[in-house]
């Protein structure tokens, strides 16, 4: 396991009240895609409570796919990667995840300490810390609500959603929210554009942190 990176990253802001956040996903027609009412998600956040949280649809009501074109930098919509078609099939892994619509996520923290780790390395460390990894859908809504979480070389892996093969055995791909350099089957035009992507489960990125949380709750 690599020395931890020295933390030099920004302070994030924090993220805004429930009510503020509910208006958000309002704003951008995410109950829509989730099959709710305004009212229901207003609702949710009024009785809630929790400074601090981040606000969350449960991801088989709200798949990554729907949420990432709703993600913009520099006027640009997010996207994910051509090579990732599947990828509202990448599930939560022993994460535990309320059974309902709506959720909170706790002590949303972006991991810049573990940059430059593997995912086979930060997974129990976190573990250690008694976190979790973020599922991509709550990164996701992270960025929603704050885009200033996804900054260049200070980006993040979701590393509680996988892909289990036919066979039993995990896809070596793991889920990410990135800034597109506008390269390769990006298109140039997606230059700065939110991107949802995949790195391999050994392997170590030095701008990629890993997104975690104290735990979750409805």
């Amino acid at each position: 396991m690599p020395d931890a990176t020295p933390d030099t990253s920004t302070v994030l802001p924090a993220l805004p009240a429930l009510s503020a956040q509910a208006e958000r996903l309002i704003e951008l027609g995410v109950h829509e895609i989730a099959g709710l009412s305004a009212d229901e998600i207003r609702t949710f956040a009024a009785e809630t409570g929790g400074e601090g949280a981040l606000l969350a649809v449960h991801p088989d009501r709200a798949p990554a796919s729907a949420l990432a074109p709703l993600l913009r930098r520099d006027g640009k919509p997010g996207f994910v990667v051509l090579d990732m078609p599947d990828v509202d099939e990448f599930r939560p892994s022993d994460v535990d995840v309320p059974d309902a619509a709506l959720y909170v996520v706790t002590g949303v923290d972006r991991g810049d300490h573990m940059a430059n780790w593997s995912p086979d390395e930060a997974l129990p460390a976190l573990t250690k810390e008694d976190r979790t990894p973020l599922l991509l859908t709550e990164g996701i809504h992270w960025v929603l609500q704050e885009p200033e979480v996804l900054e260049r070389n200070r980006c993040f892996m979701t590393i509680g959603s996988r892909l289990r093969k036919p066979n039993g055995s995990m896809d070596a791909r793991t889920p990410a929210i990135w800034i597109s350099n506008g390269t390769g089957r990006d298109g140039r035009e997606r230059r700065n554009a939110p991107k949802v992507g995949w790195c391999w489960w050994n392997n170590r990125h030095t701008w990629l942190g890993f997104a975690s949380t104290t735990g979750r709750r409805s």
